[in-house]
């Protein structure tokens, strides 16, 4: 495939960064005790943040980049051997591994359509008339993008929304519901983003911002309290969205009647529950209630694993990821989980992940995050209110035109380190609502053909400072309050 002239550019710039950082004297080179490190650490952060926001190469293969440059560069300041563990220790945390976990639970979630199953009787029990199936597609979606990736609940929400209006619009006298219709698969791409933020599962921005403040910080979440912190958000901001989106739709509205029929008429499609759908729904509520119960069940099982293995301290990531693997083993074993599916699961992802980690660690330990942290002294003497705002709008924003995990990586390591400011950027990177290139859901129903742009741009801009606003108030209140 030909690269675009924003792909040229982004890979001439990254080299341009990597090698005016590393070699123009500045104050990066004059700090005590640390050498050159903190200009080579920046040049490689640099490189990457450029081809990561202009997508010069593959995101998995600029991920790797700490691998090759970091060790060449000397960025963790030992031998060429200590490097290299280094830098590739965090392609083997344990977050990837809950990550991947549980992109193998939402796999076999796919395969024997399950979740497709309980979208439906989402929307049935939410209602079939137009306001309640509008709601019920946001809620169903949401829901569903909690354990899935954004990216498969919508691939998976299209073809049932699609469907919806394809009878709705036959019961219409087969007109097209240009209105309805668009605020319907934007409630599936609108509700497949919200919903990944209500786990550290949900998305990989999600476990990004676990990984980060785990290793800078010190501070493990747990599963129940990341769902105590981020699921409110989802439940407050989804009537928000509805009401965006109820403006698009109520012109032609008052012609559907009651969907009722159709989305029954779907589910019947579907035959009775198989075995195989009872086997996957067991593995997966067993799983899910070990992670909801972790802060009891770890104790006992840490004290077993430091008798077994002296010295190593079971913290709440390894226990997660140990959940995950196992549920994952158990659908193998159990053949829930086929070779086909483990092909869709979305590898690259865990690359991201690991060189996101990766050049994270190289950040720290060559001292450029405490030179940045000084110059950034700025911001954190800013009213918390002040700094909150601007961050929730430089990340809203910045997501709108790069990758989510793109603008999770470039904002965690220039912000302030405040557990609560970190955390309502990493909402807030999910909130991107405005163009199709922000978030692959985004681009998924626009080439549905019922979204036309101006009203994608139209309905997520106001979206986007709605949530904006949002973020900023619910990081004030709710995450200060839990997390501080």
């Amino acid at each position: 495939m030909t690269a675009s002239r924003a792909q040229r550019v982004g890979l001439l710039a990254g080299v341009v960064a990597l090698v005016a950082l590393s070699a123009i004297p500045s104050g990066l080179h004059a700090i005590a005790g640390m050498g050159s490190r903190p200009a080579y650490a920046a040049g490689v952060a640099a490189l990457m943040a450029l081809w990561w926001l202009s997508e010069a190469l593959p995101i998995a293969a600029t991920a790797c980049v700490p691998l090759v440059l970091f060790p060449l560069l000397g960025v963790f300041g030992g031998s060429l051997g200590h490097d290299l563990a280094a830098a590739a220790g965090p392609f083997v945390d344990a977050y990837i591994f809950l990550f991947m976990g549980g992109m193998m639970l939402g796999a076999a979630l796919e395969e024997c359509r399950l979740h497709e199953r309980i979208a439906l009787h989402i929307l049935l029990a939410v209602g079939a008339r137009a306001p309640q199936l509008l709601a019920g597609v946001l809620i169903a979606t949401a829901t569903v993008s909690m354990w899935i990736s954004n990216t498969a609940t919508a691939v998976m929400m299209l073809p049932i929304g699609v469907a919806l209006l394809r009878q709705l619009e036959s019961r219409a006298g087969g007109r097209r519901l240009e209105g309805f219709g668009a605020a319907i698969m934007l409630a599936v791409a609108y509700g497949a983003n919200l919903g990944g933020i209500a786990t550290k599962i949900g998305t990989g921005t999600n476990s990004i911002f676990c990984g980060f403040v785990a290793r800078e910080l010190g501070r493990d979440l747990g599963f129940v309290e990341y769902l105590a912190v981020a699921t409110p958000f989802v439940v407050c901001f989804l009537p928000a969205v509805w009401l965006v989106l109820w403006r698009v739709a109520r012109g032609d509205a008052g012609s559907i009647g009651e969907a009722r029929a159709a989305i029954e008429q779907r589910l019947r499609s579907l035959g009775r529950l198989a075995r195989e759908e009872r086997r996957v729904g067991a593995i997966f509520a067993l799983a899910a209630l070990a992670w909801l119960c972790g802060d009891l069940l770890r104790p006992p099982i840490a004290v077993r694993a430091a008798a077994f293995w002296p010295g190593f301290a079971l913290q709440g990531k390894h226990y997660e990821a140990g959940v995950a693997m196992a549920a994952a083993a158990a659908l193998l074993a159990t053949g829930s989980l086929s070779p086909r599916s483990l092909r869709r699961v979305p590898w690259s992802t865990l690359v991201l992940l690991g060189g996101s980690f990766s050049m994270a660690a190289g950040i720290e330990a060559s001292g450029l995050a405490a030179w940045m942290s000084q110059r950034l002294a700025g911001l954190a003497t800013l009213p918390t209110a002040v700094q909150t705002l601007i961050t929730n709008a430089s990340t809203v924003f910045l997501s709108a035109v790069a990758s989510n995990t793109a603008t999770m990586n470039v904002m965690l390591n220039i912000l302030p380190r405040r557990l609560p400011l970190l955390f309502s950027a990493s909402i807030a990177a999910s909130c991107d609502f405005m163009l199709p290139a922000g978030t692959p859901p985004n681009a998924i129903v626009f080439a549905s053909g019922y979204v036309r742009l101006p009203v994608m741009m139209r309905t997520g801009f106001l979206l986007d400072v709605l949530a904006v606003l949002a973020v900023t108030l619910y990081a004030l209140s709710w995450i200060a309050l839990v997390l501080d």
